[in-house]
């Protein structure tokens, strides 16, 4: 009986040992926010800038968007405290250039409410283990354009102009310029009495207002917008009447 014990034993441990635990992936890229108590990634190419603390990321072909959990991920800060908004002129990072100071998910949360986070992501299957911020050598530089926007969630839409389409996030920080009287009405909805010449609108709200106006409409509206290829932040929506 001894025996077959210890070899039903050894037999257990190699059969641990015939299928190890997956292994993690990383990837770099802007983490969002996902609406969903996930982060969002795009993967991009990365590279540190020779000499310098600083990251460089470039767009990649044929990537997927990541959706990842991050609720038991160890999560790096390039600050020197977790609640710091910037740097404030000290950094903390390692010999790879990632952020050693060591925060909780409930920090990472907090960071992506503020906008695009440049991250190194280590993830097994759909769960993020470990996320590193990474300093930029230069953020992209932003852009307008007119288009359609149609409403994803309450902090993201879809942007189409020229043939494309691109998946854009938003923050308190970014602007709402309304044609309507009031920033609470429906889209272009009631006397557009806050328009330009241009038929943009001139009335200033709030990211929340757009929020609430788009739910109001079930299929893509006409807009000019000021955004950031690259990180994907939605910075300003001008809603343009005559988008009946």
């Amino acid at each position: 009986m001894r025996l077959l014990a210890c070899a039903t034993a050894a037999a257990l441990v190699l059969g641990g040992f015939a299928a190890p635990a997956e292994a993690a992936t990383s990837a770099y890229g802007y983490a969002w926010a996902d609406g969903q108590g996930r982060l969002r990634l795009v993967p991009k190419k990365a590279a540190r800038v020779k000499g310098t603390k600083f990251h460089r990321l470039a767009s990649a072909a044929g990537v997927k968007e990541l959706r990842l959990g991050y609720a038991k991920a160890a999560y790096g800060r390039v600050t020197t405290a977790c609640d710091l908004k910037e740097t404030e002129g000290r950094v903390a990072l390692d010999g790879n250039g990632l952020g050693r100071t060591r925060c909780a998910p409930a920090d990472l949360t907090a960071s992506l409410a503020r906008g695009p986070v440049p991250v190194r992501v280590e993830y097994r299957g759909g769960a993020a283990t470990r996320v590193n911020e990474i300093l930029l050598n230069e953020w992209p530089a932003p852009r307008t354009a007119t288009g359609t926007i149609k409403r994803v969630n309450d902090t993201t839409v879809l942007f189409a102009s020229g043939g494309k389409t691109v998946k854009l996030g938003y923050t308190y920080a970014t602007t709402f310029s309304r044609t309507t009287a009031r920033c609470g009405d429906g889209w272009l909805t009631g006397r557009p009495v806050n328009a330009d010449k241009n038929g943009l609108g001139k009335k200033p709200c709030r990211w929340t207002d757009l929020t609430k106006a788009l739910k109001t409409v079930r299929y893509p509206v006409l807009a000019k917008v000021d955004y950031t290829p690259g990180s994907d932040a939605l910075n300003q929506v001008w809603e343009v009447f005559g988008d009946a």
